[in-house]
This record gives structure tokens, sequence and C-alpha cells, in this order.
């Protein structure tokens, strides 16, 4: 009897089609069956709802008009379904599967240890919870610098396994061929010049680009040529807000500034940063505004949790699940037969 409900009481379909032996199980087992084909009660339920205000996906011609009206573009990174969710219910324009989500969600030392497959895992967590924004997955590296043709092939999986609508990758003019490449196959490209996180170490470390004339002017060069092969819009990362603003002026494609100023088109942060979620002492970069703290919150949530517990205060009766009486009391006159070795047949 036991092994035969081990097997159907987590198929409420069978616990339904099955009413030939049920009358002849105890009245309390054989009412506790009827809550669990009839209703949910999870602590699993899917966290997914509709935003109360609907709007209409944002798309490339969205954002081309934005930067006709030269309206402000914004955009957000996202790790993982509930910080998509909640960036897509905030009506964020854009939302960025980063890279740095090997450090800020997966423990990593830089952005160079994360893996395509482990890109792929995320950007499909994000793109579940998306929508309406328009959702960008970062190319990581080592699958786009070898060859124009390897750059297509990953942008390709991002896509049709990660489920973004666009991909990003880092460089200039020396990957100008390979953004072409992409886009080509239809596929639209966020570009990336400035301080390019995956090159830091051939950069010196997490330094401020074009600060000298031939900076800035490698700036625009590398701006002008992912422009030229197609990109439809670039992130400027750590430059002179002065010559981000001019860099802007000189392209016909929209600029997403992180730590470049607020002559860019738009705006890009790394949202575990402007949120707060990390614990004191963390350093931030300079650029970096801290919106919130969401660190505090849950910090404040768990350890009064943890309290409640331990003095038995959670969970309360109103936590819990009430079992009628008349049923509680067969269950306990049943317990007290079996105890006294006078079970009935």
């Amino acid at each position: 009897m036991s092994r035969a409900l081990t097997r159907l009481i987590p198929t409420s379909s069978r616990i339904l089609a099955l009413p030939s032996w049920r009358s002849s199980l105890p009245v309390a087992v054989s009412r506790a069956l009827l809550p669990i084909a009839q209703a949910r009660q999870s602590s699993h339920s899917p966290l997914g709802a509709p935003p109360t205000h609907m709007r209409k996906p944002v798309t490339i011609n969205t954002l081309q008009s934005l930067y006709r009206k030269n309206e402000p573009i914004t955009m957000i990174t996202a790790h993982d379904f509930p910080s998509a969710h909640v960036a897509d219910h905030a009506g964020m324009d854009m939302i960025l599967v980063g890279d740095s989500l090997a450090m800020v969600a997966l423990g990593m030392e830089d952005t160079s240890e994360v893996l395509m497959e482990e890109m792929l895992l995320h950007c499909r967590s994000v793109a579940r919870a998306t929508k309406a924004a328009f959702t960008v997955g970062d190319l990581p590296m080592g699958t786009y610098e070898i060859a124009p043709e390897q750059g297509l092939e990953s942008a390709i999986r991002m896509i049709k396994e990660g489920r973004v609508k666009s991909v990003k990758l880092e460089g200039g003019v020396e990957m100008a061929s390979t953004i072409a490449k992409i886009t080509r196959a239809g596929i639209p490209v966020l570009a990336h010049v400035g301080l390019t996180p995956q090159r830091q170490n051939s950069l010196g470390g997490f330094r401020v680009q074009g600060k000298s004339t031939a900076g800035a002017l490698k700036l625009l060069e590398d701006a002008l040529a992912v422009q030229e092969a197609g990109a439809f819009a670039v992130v400027l990362e750590a430059v002179p807000a002065e010559v981000a603003s001019i860099v802007t002026k000189g392209l016909s494609i929209p600029t997403i500034g992180i730590g470049a100023g607020n002559g860019c088109s738009g705006q890009v942060l790394v949202q575990v940063d402007m949120s707060g979620y990390f614990p004191p002492g963390r350093f931030l970069p300079k650029f970096v505004k801290k919106y919130g703290d969401v660190w505090g919150e849950s910090m404040r949530a768990i350890q009064a949790y943890k309290e409640e517990v331990k003095v038995r205060a959670y969970p309360a009766p109103e936590h819990t699940y009430p079992m009628p009486k008349e049923d509680l009391s067969e269950f306990e006159r049943l317990i007290g037969l079996k105890k006294a070795g006078a079970v009935p047949e």
C-alpha cells in the first residue's frame, strides 16, 4: 500500500483516475489526497510574472529611433532570471548578459575565465525573463579572435542557444572584419572600444583609455571602424568624458557609455554594482553610482529569518497548513492502535 502511494501521490491525474482503491483507505489518508490533486503547495513556484504595464518589445528600430530623438538609451547587465526579470520590469531599453558575470555571479578573478557554455547558460536564463528589453550576449574571450569565421560561428551559437537578440565583442580596427562577417549574416553586433576588459593584460590593467592625443585618435579610429563594419552601436568604456562626447558626435550610430560621461547616446552599468549587492569594503570604479543597498537588505532579512528559526518564532501558525480536527483525531487514533498492536485489517 505505502509503495503504491509513493508512486501515485506526485501525479495528480493518476490520483483522480483511481477512485476504486481510495474507498479502502483510512478516512484521514483518503481525504489527505484531495488537496494534492487540486492545489499546488510548493516553495519552487515560478518567479515570472508579467509587468503591470506591458510595453512593446524593443528592437533595433526602437534604438535607432531613440538615437535620432536624442533620447538617452538605458542599458544594464543581468546574469540570471531574477536580475533580468527586475530589469525588464523596470523598463530598461537594453539588457546585457555581460561577461562580467564571471566575477559577479561565478566568483572568478576576471572575465577571461568564463567559458562559452557558461555564457550560454546565463543568456538562456536572462532571455526567459526578458519580454521587452533588447538583449545582448557577450562573446567571451577565445570565441571570436582567431578568425571572422570563428566569430560568426560563436555569434550563431549565442543567438540560437543563448536566445539573445544580438552579440557584443571587444575590439576596434582589428575586429572590424569579424564584425562585418557577423552582421552580414544578419546578427546585430554591439561593439566595445576603449577599456576592453578581456585585454586588460595588454593594456597594463584596468586603465582609462584615450587620455592622450594619440589615445583619443586611436579611440576615434576604432569607433569609426566598427561603425563602418556594421555595428549598430558601440560601448565606450573608461575614457575621458570630453573625448567620448567628441567621438559620439563623430558617429552615426549610438554610443553606450560606462565611465565615459553623459555625452554618450546611452549608459550601461553592472547591476550588481549599481544596486549595492556586495559586502562593505568592496572596491568600486569611480564611475559607479550606488543606487541601492541590496546586500544590506538581504543581510537584514536573512539574519531575521535565522533568529526567528532559532527561537521557533518561525514558522508561526499562519505559515502552516492546518489539518481538519476530525482527520487529526482519526490519525491519532490509528497511531494509538498501532502502538498498542491492534491495527485493524
